[in-house]
């Protein structure tokens, strides 16, 4: 499907330019101009919130990919409105759009702490890393109000249980009251994704994420109160981006980031055609140039699936990124592999009517 749009219709402080069909759907939808609109500025498109009551919090996974095999999602959908964001086509197991209802229909999971508890006490329970932001950002900007991810925290904190968390939300420091002495015990570690640090690129790319400057203070920051970030140059962007990975790097490691890593753009499903759509309009001078690199990076698609690659690309000029980067990370000593996070603290506190252990 044909996703252009012309900008007059573009929705202002939104990335995506409007919601192409949910691929589950019998039925198929074109917009038509047909001459009738008005020549006028469209209104903001306000967030709506639903909410969901989950029975699981804790999802599973076992991709080769991944240094991880569980995570959990606090929301559904990200109203920082990364155009180019991987968990958009997630949106359509909803029966909504990964357009525009990715980034404006969002739902939350308020009970996910009391759930996430529960989970945590049964008497199967193995404990592994529990990682937090790899679908959604569990600190977009409805978590100011709903408070979801500080209420999972404050259970992994109760339960001594290791996490990883990445955002590119400036709101994670409100929760260094929780995560300082979490670190302290070896339990947390952070990853902070700085894609630019241009401004301009970054409000066109990811119009409502907190600017790269504020980012690389979030970094002092949580670093400050001696908790491990890790910066994630991540997506790189090839010919928008890519002559950034050094200086990113540097203002990282100047900030206290004390490791990186780095994912190649990736394009799956319905996010090509947002982000080719995208490209047209706010980069039209130099769109086929990035998208011919975005297929050299692919074994010449928009996007390639394959486990060992999806995240690296392959070709030339994958390889000459990844010499890139390593040149620039052990220069600047962010290769440094950190260590595992504690799984040997971990054990239920007590609840009301529990008996009392006499040792």
């Amino acid at each position: 499907m044909d996703f252009t749009v012309p900008p007059r219709f573009r929705t202002p402080g939104r990335a995506a330019a409007g919601n192409p069909d949910v691929r589950f759907d019998r039925l198929t939808h074109e917009g038509v101009d047909d001459g009738w609109t008005a020549d006028e500025d469209l209104p903001v498109l306000r967030t709506q919130v639903s909410e969901e009551m989950p029975r699981r919090v804790i999802s599973k996974n076992t991709s080769p990919d991944l240094s991880f095999d569980r995570s959990i999602n606090p929301y559904r959908g990200c109203e920082h409105g990364c155009i180019y964001c991987y968990a958009r086509p997630s949106h359509a197991y909803l029966g909504l759009s990964p357009g525009l209802d990715f980034e404006t229909r969002l739902i939350a999971r308020p009970d996910a702490p009391q759930v996430l508890a529960r989970e945590l006490r049964a008497a199967s329970y193995v404990p592994q890393t529990i990682a937090i932001g790899t679908n959604t950002d569990p600190y977009q900007p409805i978590e100011r109000d709903r408070r979801i991810m500080r209420g999972l925290l404050q259970v992994l904190s109760d339960f001594n249980h290791p996490i990883a968390i990445v955002t590119k939300g400036a709101l994670i420091t409100r929760d260094i009251d929780i995560l300082a002495p979490m670190a302290a015990k070896g339990l947390v570690r952070v990853g902070i994704s700085v894609t630019t640090l241009d401004n301009a690129t970054s409000r066109a790319m990811e119009p409502r994420v907190p600017l790269p400057a504020v980012r690389l203070r979030t970094i002092r920051a949580l670093t400050d109160a001696g908790i491990d970030v890790r910066v994630m140059v991540s997506p790189v962007v090839p010919a928008l981006t890519d002559h950034e990975l050094e200086s990113i790097l540097a203002a990282a490691k100047d900030a206290g980031a004390v490791a990186a890593s780095s994912i190649v753009l990736r394009l799956p499903r319905e996010v090509a055609g947002l982000f080719r759509d995208w490209l047209e309009s706010s980069y039209p001078d130099r769109a086929a140039r990035i998208m011919g690199r975005v297929r050299e990076l692919h074994g010449g698609l928009d996007y390639d699936p394959a486990f060992g690659t999806r995240m690296t690309g392959q070709g030339e000029w994958a390889r000459l990124l990844r010499q890139r980067f390593n040149l620039a990370a052990r220069r600047l000593g962010l290769d440094r592999r950190l260590l595992p996070l504690r799984t040997d603290l971990f054990a239920a506190p007590p609840q009301a009517g529990d008996q009392m252990q006499l040792f």
